[in-house]
């Protein structure tokens, strides 16, 4: 039930926090917005007698009209970093957007405490996840990449592979926990009581961009999550997941 909170969680965190990341779409390193200076900026400017959406990404500039920065149907477009369509609410506010941020982060924090805290306990977590020695043999890890290449996935039964278990690791014990202290290092409240959350960082404004670069992988992970469910076995995978199942009943 965990696993199926978490997803739910993230999938309200992530359109929310795109709808927080409109008020301001750009990215800065360090402890302050530095105008003029941002490592990535998505927005619309004049261009001949209309307008044109772009994303620029460090001195790589990108036109994006209709679907970042100037966006939604022609004739209907407006000046948002992120359309409608993906943001939570669609239309724009800043204060319901992290309303709803807000609330979800609490569901995925307990979701996730209740998840580890059972895995730790019962060492499933470490049996599920730490690779072993016979998956690090160089031949092991040449089939597990060619098995993922021709998604010739083993059945759940038999486990995580190679691949799925450094996903997992690198998810849960890195990304997860960058994205919860950057997360508070945006507080106010919180860094004033709190600096180090953002000093380890470099700074609030690198908290914010190590924020953002955490859920694009995340997002990365999530679909490559599902589009493996959906290929292989889907229901009988959503049992296990959801009901801890492996058998052949429910």
């Amino acid at each position: 039930m965990a696993h199926a909170l978490l997803a739910a969680a993230f999938l309200v965190l992530l359109p929310s926090g795109l709808q927080i990341f409109n008020a301001h779409p750009a990215l800065y390193t360090g402890e302050t917005s530095r105008f003029g200076h941002a490592w990535l900026e998505i927005g619309a400017r004049e261009r001949a007698e209309d307008m044109q959406g772009f994303l620029r990404i460090g001195g790589r500039e990108f036109e994006t009209t209709g679907v970042l920065g100037w966006s939604g149907a022609t004739g209907e477009r407006e000046k948002r970093a992120f359309p409608s369509w993906a943001t939570l609410p669609g239309y724009q506010s800043l204060a319901t957007g992290r309303n709803w941020h807000l609330a979800a982060a609490w569901i995925l924090g307990l979701a996730l405490a209740a998840y580890l805290a059972a895995g730790l306990a019962g060492g499933r977590l470490w049996r599920a996840l730490l690779p072993t020695l016979d998956m690090l043999a160089p031949k092991a890890i040449l089939a597990d990449l060619a098995a993922h290449l021709t998604l010739r996935l083993s059945p759940p039964e038999r486990g995580y592979n190679l691949l799925q278990r450094l996903s997992y690791l690198f998810a849960a014990w890195i990304v997860l926990p960058v994205m919860v202290i950057s997360g508070l290092a945006m507080s106010p409240a919180v860094h004033a009581a709190w600096p180090w959350t953002g000093d380890i960082f470099g700074g609030r404004q690198s908290a914010r961009s190590a924020h953002f670069l955490g859920t694009v992988f995340l997002s990365l992970f999530l679909t490559a999550h599902l589009v493996m469910l959906v290929l292989h076995q889907p229901l009988r995978r959503l049992r296990i997941m959801i009901l801890g199942v492996r058998g052949g009943h429910a």
